[in-house]
């Protein structure tokens, strides 16, 4: 009993003396629901962001968990019902119908599958590309670093929905369908995509000057170790929590400028549910009947809201010194 008690005085010491923890013999779970708690407790506005998200991913996964019956039936969604043309919202159709008679509330949780597709698969592509541009142009400099940042620049000084129309009109007739993506689809995400990838490399390739001074790097270059082997081990690793706070908050802008080409005409094509093209069918009647307009920026605004909120919770969780930043 005595040699028990002096164990834990002595344990309970060294962690007052010198800072040494206990190690933690919790299971995952409990780990993962503390965890959760303490991000609740001190990002109360990020918390609701990542609900919002997950709703949204849901939606996107099993629309047809959020739909009744009667409206998962595609003609429901794509069909013409001239006779349900610009119903107001009722227990029937519970957001409404547009003027071609399709049920509003369908198309937007349908719709749901369109923005996050978009939205993750263009933030994929797009950090990718960032991190590569970025940690070549700051590991070689010189010449590689002229011409690299002589093209960002170029596609910087072209306004982004001149860029993305000009390249869209480019590109859409040349990629095929892949999968639950559409033709139109993949032609946005990769146009999106590349655009932000080469104007977010500028913010990495700040970062990753930063690091190629740190005595790590200079180390490993004394040891002998190749290029890749310095920006793959030692360089990138440390990219990653700038990588993923700028990933999170890409998504909303993402699903943002998806709606904006779609609104304008150039997205996703009818009768495939889009919700900047509700938003844009909904201008000629917004007098009479504006819970056209509202419902569709609704969910463009919770998106864009919710991944906002998120990142910015997740940049001062991952790391304060990336508090501000963008």
């Amino acid at each position: 009993m005595t040699s028990t008690s002096t164990n834990i005085d002595y344990d309970e010491t060294q962690a007052a003396l010198f800072g040494m923890r206990k190690e933690d013999d919790r299971s995952k779970w409990v780990k993962a629901i503390s965890g959760i708690r303490n991000f609740a407790v001190g990002y109360p506005l990020g918390m609701v962001g990542a609900v919002v998200m997950v709703l949204l991913v849901a939606m996107a996964i099993i629309p047809q968990l959020f739909t009744p019956l009667a409206v998962q039936q595609s003609e429901s969604i794509i069909g013409i019902h001239i006779s349900d043309r610009f119903e107001t919202p009722s227990w029937d159709f519970w957001f409404g119908t547009n003027a071609l008679g399709r049920d509003m509330y369908g198309r937007l949780i349908y719709g749901a599958r369109t923005a996050i597709m978009i939205g993750f698969g263009a933030v994929i592509l797009a950090k990718a590309l960032s991190t590569v541009i970025g940690t070549v142009s700051a590991f070689f400099g010189g010449w590689i670093d002229n011409i690299l940042q002589r093209i960002v620049e170029m596609v910087q000084s072209i306004p982004t929905l001149v860029f993305l129309i000009l390249f869209v009109v480019m590109l859409e007739p040349r990629l095929p369908d892949i999968g639950p993506l559409s033709s139109d689809m993949l032609v946005i995400l990769v146009v999106v995509a590349v655009h932000s990838g080469f104007v977010s490399s500028r913010t990495v390739r700040g970062v990753a000057l930063s690091l190629r001074e740190e005595t790590y790097v200079e180390a490993a270059q004394a040891l002998g170790a190749s290029d890749g082997r310095i920006m793959l081990r030692h360089i990138v690793p440390n990219l990653i929590a700038y990588v993923i706070v700028s990933a999170s908050l890409f998504v909303g802008a993402a699903v943002l400028l998806e709606s904006s080409l779609s609104f304008l005409g150039y997205g996703v094509q009818p009768p495939a549910p889009s919700w900047g093209r509700e938003l844009n069918e909904a201008r000629e009647e917004l007098a009479r009947y504006p819970h056209l307009a509202f419902f569709p920026g609704l969910f463009i605004f919770a998106t864009v809201w919710s991944f906002n909120m998120f990142g910015d919770a997740l940049r001062d969780r991952l790391d304060p010194r990336l508090r501000g930043s963008t």
